[in-house]
């Protein structure tokens, strides 16, 4: 169902040399990551991508169906994406029937499409496995914190999108509860078409939306009890210092980014 092989936004606590890295480093290096995964045009340098990832999820000694399982809510999107450029991309013709043609661009560019977005979200998944939502809140807030003398809000900002992304596999298993209890009790949340189907959703988004802002207002109610105020006065409890391990991971893992990114610009 809905919660169920979600990866992304839940974090797995375990001793690794990736798990140890400064929060500050991992979100530059996923930053970046994501800006190099659209800008690369090529396979060879999907190829050499993939392979890093697979180092880092062995350094980060995660289970690799474990960090796997983050592609399969987005499996039917995947395939979307696939069929749409197998069927709309103009080119090279393979097979026609009628109105309908397949390209042999179509297929390239649909399956490049679709190996960039499994690769986007093993990059995000990476992150959120092997850092804490504290530590996220923490690295947030220090990245942004020079736009503070602009009257930026680095510390709401970052804590909103923590809480944002926590709450991510939350909502999903509680809509997976909902969905179930109201299929025991007759809901068909399967057959009909398309505005049947939508209408059958109407007793799932209504508990979910009441349940979620429920959630809200309690978390708000706990915030306020723990006297928090926002990001002005506060202290920490673990200052982030960068260690040699974070310079080296962070100029190693940007060096190689760098020569795949040339690479590909000069190859293509």
């Amino acid at each position: 169902m809905w919660g169920k092989g979600l990866v992304v936004g839940q974090y797995f606590p375990i001793k690794s040399q990736i798990h140890e890295l400064d929060p500050r480093v991992k979100l530059l290096f996923t930053g970046f990551t994501i800006i190099d995964l659209f800008l690369l045009q090529d396979w060879y340098s999907f190829l050499f991508l993939g392979i890093f990832f697979l180092g880092l999820i062995v350094l980060a000694r995660l289970p690799f169906l474990y960090l796997f399982r983050s592609l399969r809510p987005i499996f039917f999107l995947l395939i979307f994406t696939l069929v749409l450029h197998i069927f709309f991309t103009p080119g090279e013709y393979i097979w026609e029937y009628g109105f309908i043609r397949i390209s042999r661009e179509g297929i390239f560019k649909g399956l490049f499409i679709v190996v960039r977005l499994c690769l986007l979200i093993l990059a995000t998944s990476l992150l959120t496995l092997t850092t804490s939502p504290v530590e996220l809140t923490d690295g947030m807030e220090y990245l942004l914190s020079p736009f503070k003398k602009w009257g930026f809000p680095a510390h709401e900002l970052a804590m909103m999108m923590t809480i944002a992304l926590r709450f991510i596999p939350t909502l999903l298993e509680e809509a997976d509860r909902i969905m179930k209890a109201q299929a025991a009790r007759g809901v068909d949340f399967e057959s009909g078409g398309f505005v049947q189907r939508a209408k059958s959703l109407i007793p799932l988004l209504v508990p979910l939306f009441i349940s979620a802002f429920k959630r809200a207002d309690e978390l708000a109610i706990a915030m306020e009890s723990r006297c928090y105020r926002g990001g002005v006065g506060r202290t920490r409890l673990r200052v982030l210092k960068l260690r040699n391990w974070d310079y080296s991971f962070l100029v190693g893992s940007f060096a190689y980014l760098g020569v795949i990114t040339l690479f590909s610009f000069l190859w293509w």
